[in-house]
């Protein structure tokens, strides 16, 4: 469907062509007359369009072509309004022939513009020729078919020939301008194909008044209206929008536009021959009339032409040649810079030709190898593919579609007798004589860089061993076959091994791990897998069916293997230990269950002490995610402040007066009461001890200044985490958390164990130091057994030790204890310190501890751990009765 843009434009030109034309019908006049006033008022009609439609289109390109229309219009009308006077000059061509041809070679110029980018050079040579050759042809046909017969055998030569020059050159005209226009799909296509039809629609007027001329006649009103209906359809045409079909190229538009062109070009040859047969058949039905010199100049001139253009293809072909052999040798010249070896072979494998290339990849002259076959050059078990390959693309499969091209994968033996993978690519050869294009690459640097790649991908750079991915995919891959029952994981931590790296260092804790892992792999069997799992932990997979004493064996070889003797890094001697878990597999246990077990039991082993082999149980699994789950719901505990404090006086055992009160945690978890013992440890390996202690701090400070502003002297111990001394900022937090609360320095006092005075001694005395200088008290709790020697008594200023219970509850009963304690009392007194009985829980206990002159103690006997609210009472009433169990 058209859709008009300005309908009044279109209709008011056609209206006017259509009355002037009807109007010269009707009114009688010559033919000659008619049509000139009909051209005159068409050509006016289509030139005013165009200058209209010129002036708003965007397409600078469309407007020049519009405007050259418009003014060939004009000049064409011109022409045509003074044709009927000049034809009764005494001339063959008059001035109104002129311009008759001007306006249309400047429509020919428009209809060009209209088309695609015009042809330049060896194109634009090819098209005149082609476009005279066809107009010459047609003008033959018109001589012999029509002029010949009405001219007669007496006619002046000349006289015919300048007449037609000017049907000739219209016709030319049409014939250069028409391969452009025709082919072309785009939005100017439908004013080209217009301005064409004028174009032959102005040849066949102009042959039609070059026939009348000759004959005297005057031409039939029959042909009169060919020209104006043109123009018309040329006036109306830049008006019409594009249609509602889209414009948009198909799929198949490159095959029919190459279609069309192949067509287009085949038109010079098809009329050159009609124009042959006729020509023939008019000389066999009674020869040829008219003036034979002009029939003979236009077919002289038709071969002339025809030559030339054989001779600009043969040059066009030669250059073509020549660009095709130097596309090639650049395309072999590129591919053997890239490092690819280029020859021509037969379907048979014979070389014929191979480039220089060859030589320096492979160590062969090109001449040794024209005329032998490639297969002796290549693997054996490559052959067969090849032979394939190389079939499938033989002439005999192209009507099976076979394959244009195919690339394999061999080996080729170089001339020293080693065999390099190769990949080749093989093509048809452009030259269609039965030989194949192979280029071959030797890849030799990309297949070790791969199985390097893959090797680092699935092996540990430190040790060599096989890495952690590749552990677990050969433990599936064992898992997964058929009987794997008595498949075995076990699982090697190096005891100690951090303290490797912060004494000598990562690189030299590197080149222990390398020993490591060579006595182990002496260890292991040679079926075994032994990998490095990460760190300083290794894993062991027992692929061969074995039975759990055979297992176990071999988890205790490993343990005698890394302990037997010290390793010798950065000229000093190391000796570790290691702690090993065993799992075996079951039916329906999974590879990264049977991992994860084996991983746990080696848990299980460094937390009893390190040096033993543990086999996995399932209890053990159940603790590790009762320990998890209870490490989240401490978490959640510290969030939701499900937490509390109480505190266990501590009295004067010679008064009976409440001197201080220790703070103890108590956790509600779910309305159930978990002992410290339970939640403690949990959360000291998880680090929650740090923010939990520091929350104690802070609600114990603040509750004994609270007290103490009420006139209660008394004063407050916390025990102190290994965790809570080394977190950063552990001195800040302390002094910060006495100042808000207003609590003095030295009623608090900070208890830690034995054995925090000996893992990080320095750094803990340090510590510990740094809050004695705050003014803060310092106590040893549980004294007597830990490993910290009396010395660190010395080096540590402390103010209190507690005796720890296990020595409380032998007084009495073992007299081995009793005299413990009693030392441990007469040492603390020597010594100037403050000593604290701790578990008071008999009568017969408190006694001895008095008449020892033990000065404090705390315990049941004394009083239970109790609430703030109970520590208020306890203070408000006597302690007279502190001989009897609270």
């Amino acid at each position: 469907m058209i859709r008009w843009r300005d309908p009044r434009v279109p209709l008011t030109a056609a209206a006017i062509g259509v009355v002037g034309l009807v109007a010269a019908l009707v009114s009688g006049a010559p033919a000659v007359v008619v049509e000139a006033v009909a051209g005159v008022v068409t050509a006016a009609a289509a030139a005013g369009s165009l200058f209209a439609a010129a002036s708003r289109v965007t397409d600078r390109r469309r407007a020049l072509a519009w405007r050259w229309l418009a003014g060939g219009s004009v000049t064409w009308l011109a022409g045509m309004g003074v044709r009927p006077i000049a034809d009764g000059a005494p001339f063959v061509v008059t001035f109104a022939d002129l311009v008759l041809l001007a306006g249309t070679a400047m429509l020919a110029v428009g209809t060009a513009l209209s088309a695609a980018r015009p042809a330049r050079g060896h194109a634009l040579l090819r098209d005149l020729a082609d476009s005279y050759v066809c107009a010459a042809a047609i003008m033959v046909i018109i001589w012999v078919s029509l002029v010949g017969p009405v001219y007669g055998d007496g006619g002046d030569a000349g006289d015919a020939a300048v007449t037609f020059a000017s049907p000739l050159f219209c016709l030319i005209l049409a014939c250069v301008v028409g391969p452009a226009v025709v082919p072309i799909r785009r939005s100017a296509w439908p004013v080209g194909l217009a301005a064409l039809a004028v174009l032959a629609a102005v040849a066949t007027s102009e042959t039609i008044t070059a026939l009348a001329r000759v004959s005297g006649d005057t031409p039939s009103l029959t042909w009169v209206w060919l020209a104006p209906a043109a123009f018309l359809v040329l006036a109306a045409v830049p008006w019409s929008g594009p249609a509602t079909r889209s414009v948009e190229p198909a799929d198949d538009e490159p095959f029919v536009r190459e279609s069309t062109s192949s067509l287009i070009a085949a038109v010079p040859l098809f009329l050159v021959a009609v124009a042959t047969v006729v020509v023939l058949l008019r000389v066999i039905s009674g020869g040829v009339q008219g003036p034979p010199v002009v029939l003979a100049s236009v077919c002289a001139s038709i071969v002339a032409v025809l030559v030339v253009r054989l001779f600009v293809m043969l040059m066009e072909t030669g250059r073509l040649r020549s660009l095709l052999h130097l596309g090639e040798r650049q395309l072999q010249d590129l591919a053997e810079s890239a490092g690819d070896v280029v020859m021509l072979c037969d379907y048979d494998g014979v070389v014929r030709q191979i480039g220089e290339g060859v030589e320096i990849t492979y160590g062969y002259r090109p001449e040794d190898l024209v005329g032998r076959k490639i297969f002796d050059y290549i693997h054996p078990e490559d052959v067969p593919g090849i032979q394939a390959a190389l079939s499938a693309m033989s002439p005999e499969e192209e009507a099976e579609e076979g394959p244009g091209a195919c690339m394999v994968a061999c080996r080729v033996r170089a001339s020293d007798g080693t065999w390099r993978p190769a990949e080749s690519v093989a093509t048809r050869h452009v030259r269609g004589d039965d030989l194949l294009l192979v280029t071959t690459r030797d890849i030799s640097d990309q297949e070790a860089l791969r199985s390097q790649v893959a090797h680092l991908t699935f092996h540990d750079g430190i040790t060599g061993l096989p890495n952690r991915a590749y552990f677990e995919e050969r433990t599936r891959e064992v898992l997964a076959r058929p009987g794997a029952s008595n498949v075995a994981v076990v699982f090697l931590d190096l005891d100690g091994f951090t303290a490797v790296n912060d004494s000598v260092g990562h690189a030299s804790g590197d080149y222990l791990l390398g020993q490591a892992a060579r006595r182990l792999r002496a260890a292991v069997r040679a079926d075994d897998t032994l990998a490095r799992w990460g760190g300083d932990e290794f894993a062991v997979l027992l692929e061969a069916p074995v039975d759990a004493q055979t297992a176990v064996d071999l988890a205790e070889r490993l343990v005698r293997t890394v302990s037997s003797e010290p390793f010798r890094v950065a000229d000093r001697d190391i000796a570790l230990t290691a702690s090993v878990g065993v799992a075996f597999a079951a039916d329906d246990v999974s590879s990264a269950d049977l991992i994860r077990n084996a991983d746990v039991a080696m848990a299980r082993a460094k937390e009893l002490g390190g040096r033993r082999v543990e086999v996995f149980a399932a209890h053990m699994h159940a603790d590790v995610v009762r320990r998890l789950e209870l490490a989240a719901d401490l978490q959640r505990a510290l969030l939701e402040d499900q937490f509390a404090i109480e505190y266990q006086p501590v009295v004067d055992l010679a008064t009976s007066r409440v001197t201080a009160v220790e703070a103890l945690v108590r956790w509600c978890r779910g309305g159930d009461f978990v002992p410290p013992e339970q939640f403690l440890g949990p959360a000291e390996d998880t680090g929650l001890i740090v923010p939990l202690s520091e929350w104690i701090l802070r609600e114990s400070c603040r509750e004994v200044a609270a007290w103490r502003a009420s006139a209660w002297e008394i004063g407050l111990s916390l025990n102190l985490s290994a965790r809570q001394i080394m977190a950063p900022r552990f001195v800040e937090t302390v002094e910060a958390a006495l100042v808000e609360s207003g609590l003095p320095p030295s009623a608090l006092t900070l208890e830690v164990i034995e054995e925090m005075l000996v893992e990080d001694a320095e750094e803990t005395i340090t510590r510990l130091s740094e809050l004695r200088n705050l003014g803060v008290r310092l106590a040893i709790d549980d004294f007597g057994t830990g490993y910290a020697s009396l010395a660190f008594l010395r080096q540590l200023p402390v103010d209190m030790i507690k005796i720890d219970p296990s020595f409380v509850s032998g007084l009495g009963r073992d007299e081995t204890l009793t005299l413990l304690t009693r030392t441990i009392v007469r040492l603390g007194h020597d010594l100037g310190l403050i000593v604290v009985a701790e578990g008071i829980e008999r009568p017969e206990q408190l006694e001895l501890l008095r008449e020892m002159g033990c000065t404090r103690g705390q315990g049941f006997l004394v009083a239970r751990p109790m609430a703030a609210r109970g520590v208020d009472s306890l203070m408000r009433t006597s302690l007279s009765s502190l001989g009897t169990p609270a």
